[in-house]
């Protein structure tokens, strides 16, 4: 077996590897490369293999950096199965069609400041229809499900504890008269998450291919979280301030709804206002509340009971855009949550444009902002930052909520890892920045001398026998 490492290679981001096995090739994630504009447009404009040749698709989970460009695959010659589960396959309905009028909205842009140059205008990567489309290619299963998906590889999704849905993607292979198991972790959870399952220990791994987001960070632990919330939402309320809380659509949306309808219920917040301004995490709220098979226990009693843990009085979720618009006029203390959580698209740019110059507004982050991001631009203390190509000054307050993240930390990592039954010949360190690849394998390097640790650069190849 070859593994080809296309993607989220010493970054975060555009998540792409390719397993040659018997003849087939077999593609895990086709995620979209999220950082600078330009950069970006020529990174997801082509693939560095050949669509056509692509025997079939596995995809972990939903997030844009993971199935982002399917469709652009489907439109260049792709033809096979995508293999994803349930929870899944429903996200990226609704992200992939929510992506392709990004494509749009970008594309119009971007034609519009080449004009100006005299240069001729570029083409969205996809358009509705084409993201509809490609989602005629999924196949979906549950975990623990064993299918065949190619001559001698056989697929069994196990819980990644990510977000909704997400999975371990465990292939067992027969080559050459050898058998092993290969386990490829997606996005890994952290585990005693208030609305998910922990990540399941999976046996038996001879390969492991494993994410580094925060390979050598630690977070706040988790019961910090509800605490900080209330810091500093309880502070700002306080002073009578406008809240934007930028958030991934799926994941990190639904739990600050949760913790903030667990404090407004326990009295410990006021009831102000608070908006859901996201057309796509309105939808994936929806797609949240029919797939009780991917919550913890105390969850699923709850939604049993009749209760929405996703919804309360206060609470408004908005799909119009002048709906949206008539946010701009709040002059009440209020809480506006909406997407991206890296704040390169979505509705969240217009709330900062109108609030990043008040210094009586609060912009509380949520999740991990990549490099070369409007998120992690603000995050990072820049003075002034731009937003549709103009400048504004970063007068209101900015706060980090680390614990709220979906990925384990260095630690965490360590503790699944530590789970896993099997004798881990080799481990291959992905999806992290650099730095933070580097630094995880070092610690793996360290704590397991009897594996062989793999940093790969991007590009590379490495052979199986």
């Amino acid at each position: 077996m070859k593994l080809h490492f296309l993607g989220a290679i010493r970054t975060t981001t555009g998540s792409k590897y390719i397993l040659e096995v018997n003849g087939n090739r077999i593609l895990l994630e086709c995620g979209m490369f999220q950082g600078r504009r330009m950069e970006s447009i020529e990174k997801n404009s082509k693939f560095d293999f050949d669509p056509a040749k692509i025997d079939c698709v596995v995809l972990s989970h939903a997030h844009i950096d993971h199935c982002g460009v399917l469709p652009s695959l489907c439109l260049k010659g792709f033809t096979g199965n995508i293999y994803s589960t349930f929870a899944t396959r429903d996200l990226c309905s609704i992200i992939l069609e929510d992506s392709a009028k990004i494509q749009k909205a970008d594309a119009a842009f971007v034609s519009k400041e080449r004009a100006k140059e005299g240069l001729p205008p570029v083409d969205p990567l996809y358009g509705p229809a084409d993201a509809e489309r490609s989602m005629r290619q999924f196949v979906t299963l549950n975990y623990y499900r064993p299918i065949p998906i190619a001559p001698g590889v056989t697929l069994t999704f196990y819980d990644a504890g990510h977000i909704l849905g997400s999975s371990q993607i465990c292939l067992d292979i027969e080559e050459n008269g050898k058998k092993f198991r290969y386990l490829f972790t997606g996005d890994l959870g952290r585990g005693n998450d208030e609305i998910l399952r922990d990540p399941d220990p999976v046996e038996n791994v001879d390969y492991l291919h494993i994410e580094s987001t925060y390979g050598d960070r630690l977070h706040e632990t988790k019961t910090k979280s509800t605490e900080e919330v209330l810091k500093y939402v309880g502070e700002a309320l306080h002073n009578r301030a406008t809240v934007l809380i930028p958030a991934f659509s799926m994941g990190r949306t639904q739990d600050i709804v949760y913790t903030l309808h667990q404090l407004t219920l326990d009295g410990k917040l006021p009831e102000v206002p608070i908006f859901v301004d996201s057309p796509l995490s309105v939808n994936a709220t929806e797609v949240y509340r029919l797939h009780p098979e991917c919550f913890n226990n105390e969850i699923y009693e709850f939604l049993q009971s009749g209760t929405n843990p996703f919804g309360m009085g206060n609470l408004t979720y908005i799909r119009e855009v002048a709906q949206s618009m008539k946010l701009n006029n709040i002059n009440e203390p209020a809480i506006i949550i909406s997407a991206s959580g890296m704040c390169e698209a979505g509705r969240i740019r217009h709330h900062l444009k109108n609030h990043i110059a008040d210094k009586n507004t609060l912009i509380l982050f949520i999740g991990y902002c990549a490099q070369n991001t409007l998120g992690n631009a603000i995050l990072s203390g820049d003075k002034t930052v731009n937003i549709f190509g103009k400048p504004f000054k970063v007068k209101a307050k900015v706060a980090q909520i680390d614990s709220f993240s979906g990925h384990a930390d260095r630690d965490e990592l360590l503790k699944y890892i530590g789970k896993l039954k099997g004798s881990l010949k080799k481990i291959f360190v992905t999806h992290g920045e650099e730095n933070q690849s580097i630094a995880f394998g070092e610690t793996l390097r360290t704590q397991l001398p009897e594996s062989q640790i793999v940093v790969p650069y991007q590009g590379d190849c490495e052979e199986i026998k």
